[in-house]
């Protein structure tokens, strides 16, 4: 193996490496957003003034409510598992800022064969710098949902940039992948099924800045009482997971027609349903078990990947190989 081939290979891996990371950063800010701990630490980039937060309140100034109260914070209580929670948090924030520096850097190998991908992963970088950026105002703006939502809207655009680069590496491999029996409306069903994702997704954040705002009433306590004060939004979001889930089974049934059980197109479809049936059963659980917290973090991140996932195949059925081998057969 050449060293080039070589350093094809670590973008690749670092490059998922990096995917990877940022869907773990996702779970942990719903984890952060689904325990209420998103001002555990009230101020940025420090915490509570210190680059390593306290792990007790004797070790805050004894006037740090009346100090946080005049920038804005209402009863800033120190509370050190959602404190270390949030920070936790921030620091997988900073290791994604590694992780997508390092794939910026090492994209260079492409710059003579397809610049694309070299500006794909800058861009990359630069917007997980505003990212961060945007953290820091989510947390000026007292964890406003809007801010919150826009936050976690980036985070997608990131994560599908990010697969479109590392695919577009690969798309030499990906043109061996053998999509000649496909039906000529799975592509179109595809992008259909996107679009529903992406639309689920948004009437998702709707919910999700509901549910922070009935949290807040009921001081992040009582859960079992916040199902009755949802809006009509959650009764769509909840039918429209139906029509996603059919539309999916379809697409996995014409892979299951058409391609071979190891053919790459194939694992993602199963993937892709396996993660549109976690993301109903852990919705399922926020509806009828009394909203518990573990259940919202996964909700979330299901439905990340899912939209992941179903990119990823649309860039593999694009880039797959649509005509015969043999260049006599028509």
């Amino acid at each position: 193996m050449t060293s080039s081939d070589r350093a094809f290979i670590n973008f690749r891996r670092l490059g998922t490496l990096t995917i990877f990371a940022v869907y773990f950063v996702i779970l942990a800010g719903g984890i952060v957003r689904a325990s209420g701990a998103g001002m555990g630490c009230p101020d940025w980039p420090t915490c509570f003034g210190q680059w390593i937060p306290p792990t007790e309140e004797a070790q805050l100034p004894s006037n740090y409510h009346e100090i946080y109260a005049q920038r804005g914070y209402e009863n800033t209580q120190f509370n050190p598992v959602k404190t270390w929670t949030e920070y936790t948090n921030r620091l997988i924030g900073v290791t994604i800022g590694i992780l997508i520096f390092l794939t910026a850097w090492s994209s260079w190998i492409f710059i003579r064969t397809d610049k694309l991908i070299v500006y794909l992963a800058i861009s990359s970088f630069f917007l997980v710098g505003f990212q961060g950026w945007l953290g820091s105002t989510v947390v000026a703006s007292n964890l406003k949902p809007f801010m919150i939502t826009l936050h976690m809207l980036l985070a997608l655009v990131i994560v599908a940039l990010l697969i479109y680069t590392i695919a577009r590496s690969q798309r030499s491999q990906l043109a061996q992948l053998d999509s000649r029996h496909l039906s000529r409306y799975f592509k179109p069903v595809l992008i259909g099924a996107m679009l529903l994702t992406i639309v689920q997704i948004i009437m998702g954040t709707q919910v999700r800045e509901a549910v922070d705002f009935i949290a807040h009433e009921h001081s992040y306590i009582e859960r079992q009482f916040w199902r009755a004060d949802f809006p009509i939004i959650f009764y769509v979001h909840r039918s429209c997971s139906s029509l996603i889930l059919f539309t999916n089974i379809w697409l996995v049934w014409k892979l299951y027609q058409s391609v071979s059980r190891t053919n790459l197109l194939f694992k993602i479809g199963v993937t892709q349903l396996s993660l549109i049936i976690t993301a109903i059963l852990a919705g399922i659980t926020l509806d009828r078990l009394g909203m518990p917290a573990i259940a919202q973090p996964i909700h979330l991140l299901m439905a990340n990947m899912i939209m992941g996932s179903q990119f990823f195949l649309f860039i593999c059925v694009h880039y797959a190989k649509t005509a015969p081998s043999n260049p006599l057969i028509k």
